[in-house]
């Protein structure tokens, strides 16, 4: 499956258009679903995104329905909620509060249990809440990005065991830090329905092309290996990540 790539001169262009997509492409999912399950990562790129919906959110509140969302995390680190790293947090700050979104479809990774512990109950909870497909949880739509080192999530490339394991959550190690994260696994990431990378900044640019422009090379990077069963897979640059594509 090809994905479909769009490039924008700035990043917040990109995430205007982001949330655009996103409050059309839900509007319509909810056409035909009585809820949907979306699960999203953390980063400068989401934040401006997540601004971005809430004001959208604001003006179309016709076209779509945030209290029919279940949200969830593809990843988050072992922090507790108030903390400036914590991509729950991030979220709930910007767009989950202001949105009043009901309690009971937030399911935030609780960062500052025990992160074996956690992984497990996340897991446990996913399976209540989100149908199954192939055994899998089967999520409308995944947000994710790309880190310079080629990670997605918190799968990390010396951590490729995380791709194929059959949990639906795992706890990663950063590879520098030693910090610890709950990662949704690559099974799971797979088996969504849509899939979109958001990715901004020069220091993207040479993960980027090698993810998109070689497969072989795509491989070798949990970014490139992430693409859906069967499904939508796209990816949202600025000019700065997205520079070397038609070199």
């Amino acid at each position: 499956m090809k994905p479909e790539i769009k490039i924008f001169t700035r990043k917040e262009e990109l995430a205007e258009s982001m949330a655009e997509e996103f409050i059309q492409y839900t509007g319509k999912l909810l056409q035909r679903k009585d809820f949907i399950f979306l699960a999203f990562s953390g980063g400068r790129t989401p934040e401006l995104f997540f601004r971005k919906i809430n004001t959208l959110g604001s003006i179309h509140k016709d076209k779509t329905d945030f209290n029919k969302m279940h949200f969830f995390w593809c990843d988050e680190r072992c922090v507790s909620p108030v903390d400036e790293e914590s991509n729950f947090g991030l979220m709930n700050r910007i767009f989950l509060r202001p949105k009043n979104i009901p309690a009971q479809n937030i399911h935030r990774i609780i960062g500052e249990n025990d992160p074996q512990k956690e992984a497990i109950r996340y897991e446990e909870e996913i399976r209540k809440v989100v149908p199954l497909k192939n055994n899998f949880p089967a999520f409308d739509w995944l947000f994710l990005g790309i880190g310079d080192d080629g990670h997605t999530a918190s799968i990390f490339p010396d951590q490729f065991n995380l791709l194929y394991s059959n949990k639906f959550a795992e706890v990663a190690k950063h590879p520098q830090t030693g910090q610890s994260r709950i990662t949704l696994t690559g099974k799971v990431l797979l088996n969504a329905e849509r899939i979109t990378f958001m990715v901004t900044g020069e220091n993207k640019k040479q993960k980027i092309k090698e993810i998109l422009a070689n497969e072989q090379i795509a491989k070798t990077y949990p970014a490139g290996f992430i693409k859906p069963l069967s499904g939508k897979l796209d990816y949202y640059l600025d000019r700065e990540s997205g520079i070397l594509l038609n070199s």
